[in-house]
Order: structure tokens, then C-alpha cells, then sequence
């Protein structure tokens, strides 16, 4: 019998203006599918002009420029139409969806999706069960002692998984997806008897232990940070009075 962590996966990555869920836009998304460990990647992208500038400092992290995504990205509604489809369709075919640091993408593509569609991620997937495996979840869990920080690029390193092309989001996507099956392999003795919905609601505990845990850290340190247990979306803010 297959595990999980050798079978059809998927991926998914977002480029970015900035780091908050509420107010940033998204300029790029891929979305990689594979088969099974070794197998080829099917890769769909996306550019967008997101309407805002871009900044910067956005720039710098994934190499979109402002005049760039103007000039070449397409405009926000229909992307997101697609990329809501897109991610449905891979749960419909019980594809497990591989995406680091999923509160941040998931609940960035959520605000997009409720921006520009008036509807939320969950309405695009209120008839398929979503199926989500964090590498960066899956590390603190499993490796929670060791030392250092959790980057994408770090756990690269730990699990021995190519990166290369910068932050360009399939080449991420396709890495994350190679991490969480390093991640399997290394840990199979705790995991392989488990399915990837089983990970997916395990995960969800894990996060909250470890956002109370940082947390804690934080208020030890005297820093006011909040950090939100939810996994893997953010539920939306209320709106103001």
C-alpha cells in the first residue's frame, strides 16, 4: 500500500505585496501537481495586477516589480475565479494539498477571493473536504527540539531538497512539496499509519500547541505579538462598529 508521502500531491504558493492577510494583495500564485514521488510536475501560474502598488520591499523577496505586474499581470476577479476552481478541483480528486505556512496563503487567497468574488475560500470548497499538509506544522511537531529558524529554505536544507530560482512560486511550491515527502520518509515510522485528513486534523492541534507555546514566548519577552492559533485559515474579522 502507498503512503501518503509517496502518492499524488499538490502545492500551492502565493507572491505577495506585503504580509498582512487583510490588506495585502496577491501578484502571483502556482499551483504543482504530481502523481506520485518522482513522477513529473504539472505546473499552473498565475500573474496579477493586483490594483495597488506593489511595493519595494515585495519586490525584493519574489522579483515582481510594480510596473511588471501592471504591464503583464491580469486583473484580480478572474484569477481568483480560477485559482478557487483550481484548488476545489485538486481536493474533489482527494489530492492532498501541500502549502507552507498555510494560514498566511490560504487566508490571503480567502480575503482575495471575498475582495473581488463576494465569496469565501470555503464556498469554493463547501462539497469537498480540504485536505492541507504544512511542512513548517509538520517540522515543529515532528522535529520540535531542534534549534534554528523554519524557512522554507531552512528546511530545505534540513531535508536535503533542491531549491533553487529565488522565491519564484512554483519553484517554492514544488520544494514544499518535496519537503513534506522528505518529511514522511524521515518520520515514517510515525506517520505512515496515518491518512493525510488524519494529518490534516492533527495539524490543526499541533498549531494551536505551538502558536500558545510561542505565545508564552513572546510574553515571557515582554512582546505584545499575537500570534493566532487558527490552522489552516484564519477565520475573517469581524467588521468594525
Amino acid at each position: 500500500m502507498t503512503c501518503w508521502f509517496d502518492g499524488p500531491l499538490a502545492a500551492f504558493d502565493t507572491g505577495t505585496t506585503g504580509v498582512d492577510v487583510e490588506t495585502d494583495r496577491i501578484v502571483s500564485a502556482a499551483l504543482v501537481v504530481q502523481d506520485a514521488a518522482g513522477a513529473a510536475v504539472r505546473v499552473t501560474r498565475w500573474l496579477v495586477s493586483p490594483g495597488v502598488p506593489v511595493p519595494a520591499a515585495a519586490t525584493g523577496v519574489h522579483g515582481l516589480t510594480d510596473e511588471h505586474v501592471q504591464r503583464h499581470g491580469r486583473w484580480p476577479a478572474p484569477v481568483m475565479e480560477e485559482v478557487g476552481r483550481s484548488l476545489a478541483e485538486q481536493c474533489a480528486a482527494a489530492r492532498p494539498l501541500v502549502v507552507m505556512n498555510a494560514p498566511f496563503d490560504l487566508t490571503l487567497l480567502d480575503r482575495e477571493l471575498r475582495r473581488h468574488r463576494a465569496a469565501s475560500l470555503a464556498r469554493y470548497l463547501e462539497h469537498v473536504p480540504l485536505c492541507v499538509l504544512d511542512p513548517r506544522v509538520l517540522d515543529r511537531h515532528l522535529d520540535r527540539y531542534r534549534k534554528g529558524p523554519r524557512s522554507l529554505a531552512d528546511l530545505c536544507a534540513q531535508y536535503e531538497v533542491p531549491l533553487e530560482g529565488g522565491h519564484d512560486v512554483a519553484t517554492d511550491a514544488t520544494a514544499a512539496l518535496e519537503v513534506v515527502r522528505a518529511v514522511g520518509r524521515r518520520f515514517a515510522a510515525r506517520l505512515e499509519r496515518l491518512s493525510a485528513p488524519e494529518l490534516h486534523t492533527l495539524q490543526a492541534v499541533w498549531h494551536a500547541a505551538q502558536a500558545r507555546g510561542l505565545q508564552a514566548w513572546f510574553a515571557l519577552n515582554g512582546s505584545p505579538e499575537a500570534v493566532d492559533p487558527a490552522w489552516p485559515l484564519r477565520p475573517e474579522l469581524p467588521a468594525a462598529a
